[in-house]
């Protein structure tokens, strides 16, 4: 039996004069998820939830919300939380009186509301800050406020448009924890709307990644970084390299580096969709790509470009003799015999998609 559709989206069409924005797009949000909206700026992906929510009309299309038709209703008759990066609290309202401000205005009694509002801290784990207002607070606690305000009143869909794109890193590492264990806790869809392939990664059940107006890819987290359908997915999502290469008809599963003599083994279990001449990309991530300081059976000679430290791995890139770049991920140090301009050997294994060069 399938999932059920929370949200339904068919035919999403939204232009603005020559400018098509989103471009026929279909789409099920199913009851439960956390979906992420995954796109650079100008791909349609805040205007689409915009449309969701009511803020925008589309041109054509259908919004249908547990069932109903809702692509005429106004945003107040659909009955969805939002949370925006900007925070958006009443400054001049206490934290308890900005998280019943929706509850009052749906006609909750006050001791209901006041309950609710009791829940909601606790939930985000602020039960302390009820009396303080909005500039007391740093702008993690402050998201937190926007995201039980918007949960309070038990909406159908929460949606959030890159909420945490003003933080600083760690916080906003620290929060991906938090909304990821909120999601979990209150059982709410979400619809989640970043530009960060990270943060999309590490929250989301399913990943909708948009390109032009149109969804390029939609799939599970780990299938969109281990399976991606075309190449600009695999290049968006993560590290990569695409490494052109041919087929070699004379040995099955070996496959030459195009421009060079170098031959590598294709892994057994990867697909191909080379085109007329048997040439294809290699999808190729750092994890893929092993360095050795001295010769194996299939290692391909290199030289290393340069190297980039993040911490716990460094990133590796290297140049292979008369042929292309590759990057390799490195945990930890890297050895002090790698350095740029030093000579290393390259395996590569664990590669499984190979697409159309195009």
């Amino acid at each position: 039996m399938s999932p059920t559709p929370k949200v339904s989206l068919r035919g999403i069409t939204k232009t603005y004069g020559d400018l098509r924005v989103n471009d026929g797009i279909d789409l099920d949000i199913l009851e439960g998820e956390f979906l992420t909206l995954l796109g650079s700026s100008g791909s349609g992906k805040t205007t689409l939830m915009r449309i969701v929510a009511g803020l925008e009309t589309c041109d054509s299309g259908t919004i249908v919300l547990d069932g109903k038709d809702v692509t005429h209703e106004p945003p107040r008759r659909r009955n969805l939380g939002m949370v925006f990066q900007q925070y958006s609290l009443f400054p001049h309202m206490t934290i308890a009186e900005n998280i019943r401000y929706g509850l009052r205005v749906k006609g909750w009694n006050r001791a209901d509301a006041d309950r609710r509002v009791t829940e909601m801290l606790a939930m985000i784990q602020l039960p302390a800050i009820v009396d303080r207002y909005p500039h007391q607070l740093s702008g993690g606690q402050q998201q937190r406020v926007a995201l039980a305000r918007a949960l309070a009143t038990s909406p159908k869909l929460l949606m959030l448009d890159e909420p945490l794109g003003a933080l600083d890193l760690k916080l906003r590492k620290q929060l991906q924890i938090e909304l990821k264990r909120i999601h979990e806790q209150t059982g709410t869809t979400f619809l989640f709307v970043t530009h960060d392939q990270d943060e999309a990664l590490s929250m989301s059940d399913r990943v909708a990644v948009l390109r032009n107006g149109r969804i390029e890819q939609l799939g599970l987290t780990r299938t969109i970084y281990e399976n991606p359908q075309t190449a600009f997915v695999a290049d968006f999502i993560g590290e990569v390299s695409l490494l052109e290469c041919e087929r070699d008809g004379a040995t099955p599963g070996m496959a030459r580096i195009s421009g060079t003599s170098h031959r590598i083994a294709l892994p057994p279990n990867a697909s191909a969709q080379g085109d007329s001449s048997g040439r294809f990309n290699l999808v190729v991530r750092p994890e893929h790509v092993r360095l050795r300081s001295e010769t194996s059976a299939q290692a391909l000679p290199a030289r290393v470009v340069d190297i980039r430290f993040e911490g716990g791995s460094s990133v590796v890139r290297v140049e292979l003799d008369g042929g292309p770049t590759l990057k390799a991920r490195v945990l930890g140090l890297t050895e002090n015999s790698t350095q740029a301009g030093s000579r290393v050997w390259v395996d590569i294994a664990g590669a499984t998609v190979c697409l159309p060069v195009s």
